[in-house]
This record gives C-alpha cells, sequence and structure tokens, in this order.
C-alpha cells in the first residue's frame, strides 16, 4: 500500500472521518487505475468483485429495460463510490457502469475488504455506515427512472 494512494482516498468525502488505522487496511486493498469515455467498467449481473472511489470523471450507471435497452439510471460524479453489489451476496451487479468521461479511480478487491469486514468489526460497521446510505440512494433514483420511463411510455400510447 502506497502513501499516496492512501492521501488520496483520505482526500476525497466518502471515507472522511475513516481512523487512519482503518484508512491504512482499506487502502492496502486498493489500486489506481483509469477508463477512457465510453469504456464499460462492469456489466449488469457480471461478479460483483470490486468498487471505485471516483477521484476524477463521471460514470453512467445503467439498467437492462426489456424492450428500451441500457438505460441510465445516475450518472456519478468525483468523490463518489462506484459498485455497492460487492457487499451482499450473490455478489453480482444490479446495476452496470460505462465511463461517461475519462474516469480516473481507486479500485478496491471487495473480496479482500469483506474478509477485513468479518476479522474486524470496527472495519465492517464503518464500511456498513459509509456504503447503505449510497444503496438506498441508489435504489431510490433507479425507482424514479424507471417511474419515469414507465410513465413516457404510458403518455405516448394514450390516444
Amino acid at each position: 500500500m502506497s502513501t499516496d494512494l492512501t492521501d488520496r482516498v483520505a482526500a476525497l468525502p466518502f471515507f472522511a472521518g475513516l481512523p487512519p488505522r482503518l484508512l491504512h487496511g482499506l487502502c492496502a486493498d486498493g489500486s489506481a487505475v483509469s477508463y477512457p469515455a465510453g469504456e464499460r467498467i462492469f456489466a449488469e449481473g457480471g461478479d460483483a468483485d470490486r468498487f471505485w472511489l471516483i477521484e476524477d470523471g463521471s460514470v453512467a450507471l445503467d439498467l437492462r429495460v426489456p424492450g428500451r435497452g441500457d438505460q441510465v439510471i445516475e450518472t456519478l460524479a468525483a468523490g463518489t463510490v462506484l459498485g455497492w453489489s460487492w457487499l451482499y451476496p450473490p455478489y453480482r451487479w444490479n446495476f452496470g457502469a460505462v465511463a461517461r468521461s475519462p474516469v480516473q479511480a481507486v479500485v478496491f478487491d471487495a473480496v479482500a475488504v469483506r474478509r477485513r469486514c468479518d476479522a474486524d468489526s470496527r472495519f465492517g460497521y464503518a464500511m456498513l455506515r459509509r456504503f447503505t446510505p449510497v444503496i438506498t440512494e441508489r435504489l431510490h433514483a433507479t425507482r424514479l427512472r424507471l417511474l419515469d420511463l414507465y410513465a413516457t411510455a404510458a403518455q405516448v400510447r394514450q390516444p
């Protein structure tokens, strides 16, 4: 783990306030990555074995809607975490993700982080406290987007 990576993660709001010992443990399971605009980072239904902290750029979360293809649910910006499906079995992505612009991020090995959560209850609790609001927010955004999609389709069908 590099001190540089720890400093980069500590500078972003998602992990703000994480005690140094826990932050160092988390960063031991991370590495820097980048994606060009348009690259699919992961596909809905795939193995959820990582998560990312977006440092720069934006990522579109999408959901496959029958008859409509991939529909963007939400766009994530710098300082945001990407991926929460790694937390709960069956460890499959609930959404897909595509880089909307060039992305710089820190990627974390989800299997290693889950092991760390199991071994250290303080670490596990700190992770859940940070990820639970993300799960709630993303599901709410999905619900609103789907209501919008289906309401628009129903309005188009009316005479």
